[in-house]
């Protein structure tokens, strides 16, 4: 059986999605798990879909970095499912197909794997160069925090009487944001009690 796996990492990237399906159903894949959730997070539908295959199945992916945080980790996968008699297919490396049923195709693997964890290194270190570029030049101020702009309204609905959940649901912010909130305003002394 052909089981396809697709993933992006926010839900702006719906399109590449969507992509990644045709393109698994185009090759021929029976069943399709996708997921848009980050390589660093949990991916349950990652999780399911290597509990799902079968000795003679072959895992399909649209590219490696899909399926793996590191080329490490895709070698790891790929040990997994050979020792389980399945395979690993990926569709579009420059312009071919990678199959782990031939050493050709493990030996690719690995090379393009290597070759696209180097690239996310550089990229994140040209990250970093950049953001230490432009704080050094006063224009980069981080991330505006959202939770803490709503420190006083966090604190209002506290004495009011509402529950964590509540303020945070109609905050639209985390949970822990309020406990954080919730606990600074303690630690910063008795006229902050809530």
């Amino acid at each position: 059986m052909l089981v396809g796996y697709a993933r992006t990492s926010t839900i702006e990237q719906a399109a590449g999605l969507a992509a990644q399906r045709r393109d698994l159903k185009a090759a021929n894949c029976e069943k399709i798990f996708a997921e848009q959730v980050s390589s660093v997070a949990a991916r349950a539908k990652l999780t399911a879909a290597l509990e799902f295959v079968r000795e003679g199945d072959v895992l399909v992916v649209t590219k490696p970095d899909r399926l793996a945080r590191s080329t490490r980790n895709l070698l790891d996968i790929v040990e997994d499912l050979e020792s389980r008699g399945v395979a690993l297919v990926v569709l579009s490396m420059g312009g071919q197909r990678i199959d782990t049923r031939s050493p050709t195709g493990k030996l690719m693997l690995t090379m393009l794997g290597a070759i696209a964890t180097f690239e996310r290194d550089l990229m994140l270190e040209r990250q970093r160069e950049g953001i230490a570029k432009a704080a050094a030049e006063g224009k980069y101020k981080g991330r505006t925090p959202t939770a803490r702009a709503k420190t006083a309204d966090v604190l209002r609905m506290a004495r009011a009487g509402q529950t964590r959940d509540a303020i945070a649901a109609d905050l639209g912010i985390g949970v822990a944001s309020v406990y954080r909130i919730l606990a600074e305003a303690r630690a910063a002394g008795p006229l902050m009690e809530v």
